[in-house]
């Protein structure tokens, strides 16, 4: 069901939810009924509430993928920030060690494998040579595998022990013939795959083989006579090489996991100096900031004063009373700002906090910022839900979403059109504020929720902004167990997205 918001008729509808906040707007909080919605000075606006069964789909997805809700699911913690530095250092530490026992493991492992593998190799060799010293005899007579092993020394530079001798039980020796015809075989092992010179293995990995030819002299002449081939079972280098991988497996999980507990220590001791640091640089923020409010609101009231009576001031001097009133408002709101930062890092116990209805606080942002839209003839769009409820501070979220908008209506041009909308999960509500504006520089956007960080772009269009907004507006999201996301297109607009837990 979608309706129209409207007031009474003929006289303005009461401020209803920032009185309760404690918080003073100059705006009223809606128009007269049956008031045109167009505005006076060429601004929309747009108010639509809808069911709260239908859910409002999430901005248009031209910008990146937002993150996902289970990422925000979380409590805030004392130092967030340096919580998730420390799981940061500490998973690039596991990666690097990881890393590093991965590949001294595949070494290690590599050259073990290569070094069983050239003993069997040389065991091959050995065996072959030792058996070629038969082939004649056995071309004459195929028994003559079986007769009494008998070698005797030739004198021709090659292994003269007999084969018999140097035969294990997972090897077999096949004697050819010049046309490649098995003449006789002795051991087990009986290779499928084809005849061919050298090194081979099959049997999907069973045998490894060696084939060597073999040569008689006659007159000086070399005349090939055979082909004699020694086999093996690789499964000894198999067991072996096993045993390793597991060796090695379960001495990595013994690795990793004391890498792990050892990194943990590592890193809590890296940043406790760091973390000492940053207490102490807040600490001093939230001093400083305390103690310049009482001298900035002497000068405020004194140049106040003195602008109430400008008879007593000289023409001369009313330009530099004018500007030390404005550099002293700045430098106030910078310092109010900062005071809040400093209490909101300060704050680690959960508070009082009470139960907002979210449309009814999204209602009073939208009239305090209805007439700068109006002035800069910008149209609002509005789409809320009624009967979401959030915990926390009222005023602090106020806030959050006023800086929000007001960066919104800031950076977008006339014409343009900033829509405020919600969507909700089972536990989360989503609040988007999405524009049509200039955008965020993609390198820019790890950036922004840095505090007192602007762009080069942002400086020449606000120079009176402290670079502040952002910052609070996320110490405040996350201090409410929440966050804040933001996804931009150059020329295209940005689209910022408040996560907040939803109360039943």
């Amino acid at each position: 069901m979608v309706r129209e918001d409207q007031g009474n008729q003929g006289h303005k509808k009461p401020y209803k939810f920032l009185p309760k906040l404690g918080i003073k707007t100059r705006f009223p909080i809606s128009k007269a009924k049956g008031q045109n919605p167009k505005l006076s000075q060429g601004g929309f606006r747009t108010n639509v509430t809808l069911n709260s069964q239908k859910k409002i789909p999430k901005p248009a997805s031209t910008y990146s993928k937002p993150c996902p809700l289970s990422e925000v699911k979380r409590q805030n913690s004392v130092s967030p920030q340096f919580k998730s530095l420390r799981w940061r250092l500490l998973g690039s530490y596991l990666m690097v060690m990881v890393a590093i026992r991965v590949i001294s493991n595949g070494v290690v492992y590599e050259f073990f494998a290569h070094s069983l593998y050239q003993q069997l190799d040389n065991r091959l060799l050995n065996l072959a040579q030792a058996a070629a010293h038969s082939l004649v005899a056995i071309k004459q007579d195929k028994d003559a595998v079986d007769q009494p092993a008998y070698r005797p020394l030739d004198g021709d530079g090659d292994l003269d022990i007999p084969w018999q001798n140097l035969s294990k039980p997972d090897q077999s020796v096949e004697w050819f013939g010049a046309d490649q015809q098995r003449l006789a075989i002795s051991g087990t092992l009986s290779p499928t795959f084809l005849l061919q010179e050298g090194f081979q293995t099959g049997e999907q990995g069973q045998i490894r083989t060696l084939t060597i030819p073999a040569y008689s002299y006659r007159q000086g002449e070399r005349q090939l006579e055979g082909y004699v081939r020694a086999s093996e079972s690789t499964e000894s280098v198999e067991a072996v090489l096993s045993q390793l991988r597991w060796g090695s497996g379960v001495a990595g999980i013994l690795a990793f996991g004391l890498m792990g507990v050892g990194g943990m220590w590592l890193t809590r001791q890296s940043m406790q100096p760091i973390e000492q640091s940053f207490q102490q640089l807040k600490q001093f923020t939230a001093d400083a900031s305390h103690e310049l409010r009482s001298p900035l609101t002497a000068i405020k009231a004194s140049v106040e004063v003195m602008q109430t009576h400008p008879e007593r001031i000289h023409p001369a001097d009313v330009e530099k009373l004018a500007a030390i009133a404005s550099a002293t408002s700045q430098m106030s709101r910078l310092v109010e700002d900062l005071l809040l930062l400093a209490r909101t890092d300060a704050t680690t116990a959960a508070r009082e906090w009470m139960v907002i209805p979210l449309d009814e606080l999204l209602e009073d942002v939208e009239e305090r910022l209805e007439p700068n839209a109006e002035a800069q003839d910008i149209t609002l769009k509005w789409l809320l839900q009624p009967d979401v409820f959030v915990k926390g501070d009222a005023s602090q979220l106020f806030r959050v979403f006023c800086n929000l908008l007001e960066n919104a209506l800031q950076y977008t041009p006339s014409g343009g059109t900033v829509t405020l909308s919600m969507s909700t999960d089972e536990t989360l509500v989503v609040v988007s504020v999405e524009d049509t504006g200039i955008g965020i520089d993609p390198e820019h956007l790890p950036f922004i929720f840095d505090r007192l960080w602007r762009a080069d772009k942002a400086r020449t269009q606000r120079q009176e902004g402290s670079g502040l907004g952002l910052a609070i507006a996320q110490a405040v999201a996350q201090q409410h167990g929440g966050d804040i996301t933001v996804t931009s297109e150059l020329g295209v607009g940005s689209c910022f997205q408040v996560y907040l837990p939803i109360v039943s």
